[in-house]
């Protein structure tokens, strides 16, 4: 038995860093979309929206691009974290009918904690940016998006241990 053998992953179906990838993409392009209607409804500059994002992690300046990639990177973060959240709380055959209201509640969840305690601490001019009500129907469409995205993902298969470590995989070799 050769070391590499024991060291190599098997392959899943089911990786959290690849389904949280997917879910925060999907969800993070879903607020991006809301964010983006709204102002082209409005007469509002999503692009300056995308801007003040850059500018609330210390980015003066920066172009909407960069305020883009923060806010993309920190919905992948997210999306990593509500799929291993997922896979803590709710699994097995209740795991299918959970999603949404998981996904969605944690998002409500998100928006509390991101308006009311993280923003007014680290950008207060973003608090009031946009309208609340607005911020929360785009934290939802992020849930929704997860959500469907999490349903058109192949299901985990019986017994995956894609949470292992490495050091369990050499002893289960």
């Amino acid at each position: 038995m050769s070391t590499s053998s024991s060291l190599t992953r098997p392959a899943t179906r089911h990786d959290h860093l690849r389904t949280g990838l997917f879910i925060g993409l999907a969800g993070g392009l879903a607020e991006i979309v809301v964010v983006w209607l709204y102002s082209a409804l409005t007469g509002g500059d999503a692009a300056m929206v995308a801007r003040q994002v850059a500018s609330a992690i210390g980015l003066e300046g920066a172009p909407a691009m960069a305020g883009v990639a923060v806010h993309m990177g920190l919905a992948v973060a997210l999306g990593v974290a509500l799929s291993v959240a997922l896979q803590i709380v709710v699994e097995g055959p209740a795991r299918d009918r959970a999603i949404f209201s998981f996904m969605v509640g944690s998002l409500a969840l998100v928006w509390v904690i991101n308006y009311f305690v993280v923003l007014p601490a680290v950008s207060p001019s973003f608090v009031h940016l946009l309208p609340y009500a607005l911020t929360l129907a785009s934290k939802l469409a992020f849930g929704f998006a997860a959500a469907a995205t999490l349903h058109m993902l192949p299901a985990p298969l019986p017994g995956d241990k894609s949470s292992s470590t490495l050091m369990d995989q050499k002893t289960a070799v």
